[in-house]
């Protein structure tokens, strides 16, 4: 009797051994968990192809150590990818995108993805170390509102929106906003006019800077305080940059390759063969029907490091506009074309046209570019249309944007003759409003306080 009940025992405790056991592997699988999954390991998160995971909400909020200067970067195809890009103090290798489509009434309306990132790149500049990461949401539906985050291990960042650009089936408009020369001492005149822009005209689709993002393209905290000012319209909406030559400048301030901005954008790639030579220096990109060409004009600060940027570009340059099949063609480049003469230096400066005008102008002509917009000198100036050097209705656009910083220049420039609009001076800041629709290009000028300043159309 005595042995059978010990026997009794034992295959008892044998059989709530096994059932522990298997609740335990149940518990891990694909039943019900015990606590919220983390997204797949690492290994999964490839950078190329986004994985199903479930929502953890019990997580560790990232520092802001952990993650800075989060921001949305321009595609070649904004209807279907966004790229997202960050830094961090630690590498943080294994880190990702999650997420997900917003439906109408603004709550998740679908499944949840991660997405690993493709580039993870330590970056030393100006006795500072951090580490930059890029992932690329590909797939995505066009005219769609998503929501993502930032995931490490167990931690998470807050939730963040983006939005693709419409297919331009039924006739879509967008807007972007543009900006340009926001170099600063304290960069609070960039956060007040990008900000401002961005609360009266939240429905922008993107945001351009026609270059001189910053004063010293090597001082760290420059670049900080840039990404810092603009972070809730960053964060939100994609930013399309244009290198300018103050991205080439050192601490001492002579010239070098713009090295902090050409890892902190990671742009639309260029064709086999220029990739490596010259990427993020110039790039295309189309939202709804229009094709945008972004222009390095720095041959002069750079002639020592690129000797054959200038036709290598050019050549770029034809063979983009011979492919794009966009209705409307936009160039952004930050030299102008035209060449202003002081108005007290003693320097001698003939008005006419500018080394880039005249290597670049004939070149818009011929390819019927239908706007073409800059910076650089500071000042708002809109031409009109120009075609073989003189004033044409037939020829592109051409628009000199003012500035979004506290750098100014009062009183430096005579008018061109053929400034058809200059704004009052001494010169304050300014942005332009892009309104893009099936029969025109529209441009409107506001000053910071969002009176309009000057408007321009294009229509075909």
């Amino acid at each position: 009797m005595k042995k059978h009940r010990h026997i009794r025992l034992w295959l008892a405790v044998f059989v709530l051994a096994a059932c522990l056991a298997l609740a335990a592997g149940c518990g891990s699988g694909g039943g019900t968990a015990a606590k919220d999954k983390a997204p797949a390991p690492a290994a999964a998160l490839n950078g190329a192809t986004p994985v199903r995971v479930t929502e953890l909400k019990n997580f560790v909020a990232f520092s802001e150590r952990e993650v800075f200067n989060l921001r949305q970067v321009i595609t070649r195809d904004s209807t279907s990818s966004r790229t997202i890009m960050w830094q961090s103090e630690g590498e943080e290798k294994g880190s990702f995108v999650e997420y997900r489509v917003l439906g109408p009434d603004g709550n998740p309306a679908g499944d949840l993805f991660a997405q690993g990132t493709r580039r993870n790149e330590e970056f030393t500049e100006d006795s500072q170390t951090s580490w930059i990461h890029t992932a690329t949401l590909n797939g995505l539906k066009a005219g769609t509102t998503y929501q993502y985050r930032l995931g490490f291990g167990d931690n998470r960042g807050p939730w963040h929106q983006l939005r693709t650009a419409p297919d331009g089936s039924a006739g879509d408009t967008f807007k972007a906003l543009i900006f340009t020369d926001s170099q600063s001492s304290d960069y609070s005149d960039w956060q007040k006019v990008a900000m401002g822009a961005w609360q009266r005209h939240g429905d922008a689709g993107f945001f351009l800077n026609l270059g001189d993002l910053v004063d010293n393209g090597q001082q760290a905290f420059q670049w900080r305080e840039w990404f810092i000012r603009i972070e809730p319209m960053v964060t939100a909406i994609p930013a399309a940059p244009v290198m300018g030559n103050h991205e080439t400048y050192t601490l001492d301030w002579k010239v070098r390759m713009p090295e902090a901005y050409l890892r902190l954008f990671q742009l639309p790639p260029l064709p086999d063969g220029l990739a490596a030579k010259y990427g993020n220096q110039f790039y295309s990109f189309d939202y709804g029907d229009v094709h945008f060409t972004v222009l390095n004009t720095q041959f002069r600060e750079l002639k020592d490091f690129e000797p054959d940027l200038e036709k290598d570009e050019v050549a770029w340059f034809r063979q983009d506009m011979e492919q794009t099949r966009k209705k409307w063609k936009v160039v952004l480049m930050h030299k102008d074309g035209l060449q202003y003469s002081f108005k007290h230096r003693t320097t001698p400066r003939p008005e006419g046209f500018s080394d880039e005008g005249r290597l670049f102008m004939p070149l818009f002509d011929q390819y019927g570019v239908d706007a073409v917009l800059s910076g650089h000198l500071h000042s708002y100036r809109n031409r009109g249309h120009i075609r073989n050097f003189r004033r044409d209705a037939e020829g592109p656009l051409y628009i000199m944007a003012g500035l979004a910083g506290n750098v100014r220049y009062p009183d430096l420039w005579k008018d061109h003759a053929l400034d058809t609009k200059v704004l009052p001076q001494p010169e304050t800041d300014n942005y332009l409003v892009l309104e893009a629709g099936t029969q025109e290009l529209r441009f409107r000028a506001y000053f910071p306080d969002g009176s309009l300043a000057d408007e321009a159309v294009v229509r075909k």
